[in-house]
């Protein structure tokens, strides 16, 4: 039976990417998706939740209502994990990233807010909301710096690299 793509049914390779190359791959990943899980801890236990990002560089953000669990859990515990990942198709198609970091959450007079609220395309959301773009939102921005990331990628085998790479700040 013809094969699409042999080369997964070879061993799989170990070999990490040079790091230059994986930042590469991993920007273009954050670049071109838009959705990402958010994962905290709460007094429940974990919470999984989806929100729309922006990146910037290796950081992700997005906005929040202040009492909302997700901010209600990072105030109690910052760290969080966000998984992003591009459609499946096959095994080969797969492509994701796992950031690991810690949470800030920036209210409206926050001196840092500036910084992130630049790379942050609030138009359409705001748009969406029949709010006027003459009047940039003052919205809660969570920022998630990445310290860590498993980026996975099987088309990476084909190159003699591991799928798995693994990259920290």
């Amino acid at each position: 039976m013809p094969l699409t793509n042999p080369w997964l049914s070879n061993s799989a390779p170990d070999r990490p990417m040079p790091r230059e190359r994986l930042e590469e791959r991993i920007l273009n990943l954050l670049s071109s998706q838009n959705m990402c899980v958010l994962a905290t801890i709460g007094p429940d236990g974990p919470l999984a939740t989806p929100v729309r990002y922006y990146p910037l560089d290796f950081a992700v953000m997005f906005t929040a209502a202040p009492r909302s669990p997700k901010v209600r859990n990072i105030a109690a515990d910052p760290r969080v994990s966000v998984g992003i990942f591009a459609p499946l198709v096959s095994l080969a198609s797969s492509r994701g990233a796992q950031l690991f970091g810690h949470a800030r959450v920036l209210l409206p007079d926050h001196p840092d807010r500036s910084d992130y609220w630049a790379a942050f395309r609030w138009e359409n959301e705001h748009a969406e909301r029949g709010r006027l773009l003459s009047e940039p939102p003052r919205d809660t921005l969570v920022v998630v710096e990445a310290h860590r990331i498993v980026y996975t990628e099987h088309w990476l085998r084909r190159e003699g690299f591991a799928a798995r790479q693994f990259w920290r700040r």
